[in-house]
């Protein structure tokens, strides 16, 4: 038996082959998921720091409506700090005191625990492939030492053309299977580290926002102007 693919490929059993496309379908996945969500936290990225930017001048004149209808707009959909923003605002704008400051705090941890949730979606997929994948590989292993032992009670002989099929049928999937774990482990790591990095400024805008909202009602208090903020279009 020469040792080329097509050879190896020909002489594999059900159960190497079953491994084979098995393996084939998780790497599938992997990179289905790492292209996804590559695609998603440069989206979520991007328009939240064109957000950032533009909301600047709204809030900058204190003016909520403007604000929260800003972070409505389409051009911000994947933005989780948009997501944020609205949820907070949205309590301001109702009741611009220290019970609309605490509630808006409130509003803004549950959307980022969401946008979390929503950030890390899929990434089971990879830790369930860089896990598995060794294992679904050792099937193979097992299945293609059984063939080589098979292949030298037939020919009642331990010389390498009686067990080569079912040894070559072991490395591949075992290499394989170790291939696809490397991968779906990587990308794994990849992206858990994005999301951290993600949550983090998630976790700083929000006590920005509440540093922002602390210092304009302090102002507002020893100014002692009438009126709330909420009311300003």
């Amino acid at each position: 038996m020469s040792f080329s693919f097509e050879e190896i490929w020909a002489s594999m059993g059900v159960v190497a082959l079953t491994v084979i496309i098995t393996l084939f379908i998780m790497s599938i996945a992997s990179v289905y998921v790492a292209i996804e969500r590559a695609i998603s936290f440069f989206k979520a990225r991007a328009q939240s720091r064109a957000l950032a930017e533009a909301i600047m001048a709204p809030l900058g004149k204190q003016d909520l409506a403007a604000a929260l209808k800003l972070t409505q707009q389409p051009e911000y959909r994947f933005s989780y700090l948009g997501h944020m923003l609205e949820a907070g605002l949205k309590e301001l704008v109702i009741r611009f005191d220290g019970h609309g400051r605490d509630a808006a705090n409130r509003a803004m941890e549950r959307a980022a625990l969401r946008e979390q949730l929503d950030l890390k979606k899929g990434t089971a997929i990879l830790a369930t492939v860089g896990s598995t994948a060794p294992f679904v590989g050792l099937v193979g292993t097992v299945f293609g030492i059984i063939n080589a032992f098979a292949g030298m009670a037939e020919s009642g002989s331990g010389g390498l053309g009686a067990v080569s099929g079912g040894i070559a049928e072991a490395l591949v999937t075992t290499a394989l299977g170790i291939a696809v774990a490397i991968i779906g482990v990587w990308l794994f790591n990849f992206f858990n580290n994005r999301v951290e990095l993600i949550v983090n400024d998630m976790s700083v805008s929000v006590q920005e926002f509440a540093d922002w909202v602390e210092k304009v009602l302090v102002e507002k208090a020893e100014s002692s102007e009438p009126g709330t903020l909420a009311q300003k279009d």
